[in-house]
């Protein structure tokens, strides 16, 4: 295989991949995702949920290095505002879970998704967040047009 195909299986392997409605994100559980039951730790459902985020985010155009950079004439970064989550069933040691992600709407400078964490055909769990652009006094920023029409034309 030539450098360039590897390093684009590579990618693809760890990012994930854009879909028809928004990405989606392969994922092992591993021991140190589980408590003492056996099953993932309610907490660590948050951090797949951030990573289907970023990998979305990132294959979409918008990278958290040009945000901490200042290029976009000021430092920014992404926070979420707010998340309703529902917890359906567990994930177990070794499941390979699939995080979805989906943008519902672009407004100003927040973006609203709905995300699901499933194994197999089996829902998890099903999350709707709220996340903002934000510059270094914490207030917030507009977000430029061409990162709502990758949101959107991904939700369409």
């Amino acid at each position: 295989m030539n450098q360039g195909l590897h390093e684009a299986a590579i990618s693809a392997a760890l990012t994930g991949e854009l879909t028809e409605t928004g990405h989606r994100l392969l994922a092992r559980v591993y021991f140190a995702d589980t408590d003492f039951t056996g099953v993932v730790y309610h907490a660590r459902y948050l951090e797949f949920l951030e990573r289907g985020r970023s990998d979305f985010l990132r294959l979409s155009g918008v990278h958290h290095s040009e945000l901490a950079d200042g290029s976009h004439g000021e430092k920014l970064a992404w926070v979420v505002r707010r998340m309703e989550i529902e917890f359906r069933r567990p994930a177990r040691v070794d499941d390979i879970v699939a995080v979805e992600t989906r943008v519902e709407d672009v407004s100003g400078a927040r973006v609203f998704m709905d995300q699901e964490l499933r194994h197999g055909e089996e829902l998890l769990v099903s999350a709707r967040v709220e996340a903002a652009i934000i510059g270094p006094s914490g207030k917030p920023r507009r977000m430029p047009a061409h990162w709502k029409n990758a949101f959107l034309r991904r939700s369409e």
